[in-house]
């Protein structure tokens, strides 16, 4: 028959308690229980604390009830013929404190996190398919970067995010991280996420986690480029063939309106005729969504002498500034620059700045998209716009080139007087002359 023994090991202040499971002859598995005592308060007798401690009868009632725990588990187990050793054990005992459940999830945030990223290729997507995207994996795993870093964090237990938690995390992010607010608030909602989760594969939550708000920001700083801007970046002339292909890439993206990494990945074989009709066909990285962009003449025009060569997100990014700046595109906004704040570790510290700056350094390969988005709005029919930015709602599309109630007043008022216009228009008689008989 089992039996179950308790043993301090180390002369510290703060010694680990261990349990001592002895099954049968060579099997007798020991492992940490998490519990700790000072040595001096523990009975070599007993094999449990002194009881002339106070704090110690609950530190005792704990270990009684463990001992009960793991002897009903190890019956089962061997009447099942199951295989008893450290691993089991361990796992028992975390089981007893709610540590991990039966599945052996853990119940802390960072195992969670890893989970998720471990499993990315066979979870369910906002698509309805399997494998979540590379962008989605990326932002796990900062979030585990930055829970690590956090110093309320250490050990951070799934059941601990309640609404303070997340109120001071997000001041931290903001305050002493520097994050823009709008990446802070994501980090929130992945947070929560993640803590969803792992209540689904039956860690405990607090009851307070459906109440964490992490509401969208709405976009106020647009950044885009104007048709006559554009016009003045086509027309500039360029001694460098660096710059000079990056320009066409710019111009082509704001023409089809891409994220950087689908325009820079769109190659010969994108290009397809549809009934007689030239598109560009292409799926995103980022949504996974399929797009079928027409080739319009302005296109044409752009690609007169074939695709630009291939360049990095990097360089594009540097050399649209550049080309930018020699186009004057210099008027100062209030926007966001990346800036890096410090090194350390061999790592570069970069965050979003905000303030006011010329133009041009606040160009980057979101303005590809945006520049699309925004110039055809009011012109080309929204639900045509969606089909190609791949925007699922008019909302969203509205919220990423900013337009407020002030935008739809000026449509309708627009409406109105074209309305206006017709019904006023004077109708316009011809006379037909009678034929001779």
């Amino acid at each position: 028959m089992a039996s179950i023994k308790y043993e301090v090991i180390g002369k510290s202040t703060n010694a680990p308690i261990h349990l001592r499971l002895s099954v049968k002859r060579g099997i007798t598995p020991r492992c940490k229980t998490g519990l700790f005592i000072n040595p001096k308060q523990w009975s070599d007798k007993t094999k449990l604390p002194n009881q002339n401690v106070a704090k110690n009868k609950n530190l005792t009632t704990e270990l009684l009830k463990l001992k009960v725990f793991i002897l009903e588990r190890c019956n089962e187990v061997q009447r099942n013929g199951d295989l008893i050793d450290k691993e089991w054990l361990q796992h028992s005992i975390d089981l007893f404190f709610k540590r991990v459940t039966e599945d052996k999830q853990s119940d802390r945030v960072k195992d969670a996190i890893q989970d998720i990223i471990d499993d990315a290729g066979t979870r369910k997507n906002s698509k309805g398919g399997l494998g979540l995207s590379k962008s989605r994996i990326n932002s796990y795993k900062s979030l585990k970067r930055i829970i690590s870093e956090y110093p309320k964090a250490k050990n951070l237990k799934v059941k601990q995010v309640n609404i303070r938690f997340a109120k001071e995390f997000l001041k931290w992010l903001t305050n002493d991280k520097g994050y823009a607010e709008s990446y802070a608030v994501k980090k929130i909602a992945d947070l929560k996420t993640v803590c969803f989760d792992a209540e689904v594969n039956g860690v405990e939550v607090h009851h307070q986690l459906k109440k964490i708000s992490h509401p969208k920001k709405n976009n106020e700083n647009i950044i885009y480029l104007s048709n006559k801007e554009l016009e003045k970046i086509q027309q500039i002339e360029l001694n460098n063939g660096a710059l000079d292909n990056a320009r066409k890439w710019l111009l082509l993206g704001c023409n089809i309106g891409q994220r950087g990494n689908d325009l820079l990945s769109i190659n010969e074989d994108n290009f397809k005729i549809r009934n007689g009709l030239h598109v560009i066909e292409l799926t995103q990285q980022k949504t996974n969504k399929n797009v079928t962009i027409p080739v319009l003449e302005t296109t044409k025009t752009i690609l007169e002498y074939g695709l630009p060569y291939k360049i990095s997100i990097q360089k594009f990014n540097n050399y649209i500034k550049q080309v930018c700046k020699l186009a004057g595109i210099d008027e100062v906004i209030y926007g966001g620059k990346i800036t890096v704040l410090e090194k350390g570790k061999g790592i570069s510290n970069k965050r979003k700045i905000y303030g006011q700056y010329p133009k041009w350094q606040l160009i980057g390969s979101h303005v590809c998209r945006r520049s699309f988005a925004s110039n055809l709005y009011g012109i080309l029919p929204t639900p045509l716009i969606m089909s190609i930015t791949a925007h699922s709602t008019e909302k969203m599309l509205l919220n990423y080139i900013g337009k407020q109630g002030l935008d739809y007043a000026q449509q309708i008022a627009d409406y109105y007087r074209l309305q206006a216009m017709k019904d006023n228009r004077e109708p316009t008689l011809t006379v037909v002359q009678k034929k001779a008989l």
